[in-house]
């Protein structure tokens, strides 16, 4: 679902920071018992999990098997049932209208092709189903870390600065991928803090962060790696709005899409 593999590293990590936010996407969503709901990018199964303790049947897929396995293990260990596959957001293994629910934590954002992964989540879905997903609002001390990260590795690559990101959280550019597919779309603004006891403390968990493991894989034997380290503890201190331990503040969107009356 993206150009690296959720795999590596430890991103049981970072979706514990975001359980929050799926709890937000599944309320939305509102999955009532005997729904078949799918989650796209499911990842630990945060948001699958939250289904499934609603009644509903559910079906997570991840293009990363190791996921995939923490996925199955917390759905043991909190006595819930959940199937697993592996997947792409541009090739779901479901057949056509098969999902009452379609959701996504900060999943589909990554796909490498916005109009595919559209195109599948509207034709598993059931003619009378939704779609929830979330995306970041750009800007932002934690996305600000992200963009250093990403120009660090781009110039240490010697590649040429890629082409703008499809806009997942604006509504114009929802409006003309679902549009075409019966759907219309609304969104609604969240905000999630990040914290830690500080931003060096904060900068030493991200590492664990798949993104992070793949740009140091590309830094460290080039040397550039301690130089992005610091400079995004400098953003990170620049932007702490706790002055006694680290917070960030990141602004996501909600996006509801749901097909068009007859």
């Amino acid at each position: 679902m993206s150009t690296f593999d959720w795999s590596i590293g430890h991103y049981e990590d970072i979706a514990a920071q975001l359980a929050p936010v799926a709890r937000v996407v599944v309320e939305r969503a509102a999955p009532v018992a005997g729904e078949h709901v799918v989650d796209i990018g499911t990842g630990t199964g945060n948001a699958a999990l939250l289904a499934a303790e609603r009644g509903a049947r559910v079906t997570g897929v991840d293009p990363a098997s190791r996921l995939l396995e923490v996925a199955r293990a917390a759905a043991a260990d909190r006595g819930l049932e959940a199937t697993f596959l592996p997947g792409e957001a541009a090739s779901l293994p479901l057949a056509d209208g098969e999902a009452d629910v379609v959701l996504s934590v900060f999943g589909v954002i990554f796909a490498p092709d916005p109009q595919a992964a559209a195109a599948e989540m509207a034709r598993v879905s059931a003619p009378r189903g939704r779609i929830v997903f979330n995306a970041w609002i750009p800007g932002g001390t934690a996305s600000e870390a992200v963009r250093a990260a990403r120009e660090a590795v781009r110039d240490a690559l010697g590649a040429p600065a890629p082409p703008a990101p499809f806009r997942w959280h604006e509504e114009d550019a929802l409006a003309g991928l679902f549009g075409p597919h019966g759907f219309e779309v609304a969104l609604d603004e969240h905000s999630v803090a990040f914290t830690a006891d500080s931003p060096q403390a904060y900068l030493e968990r991200q590492a664990g962060h798949p993104a992070a493991m793949a740009a140091r894989a590309v830094l460290e034997p080039r040397g550039g790696d301690a130089a992005l380290a610091a400079r995004m503890l400098a953003i990170y201190e620049a932007g702490n709005e706790d002055p006694d331990a680290f917070r960030a503040t990141s602004r996501y969107v909600v996006v509801t899409a749901t097909r068009r009356a007859a």
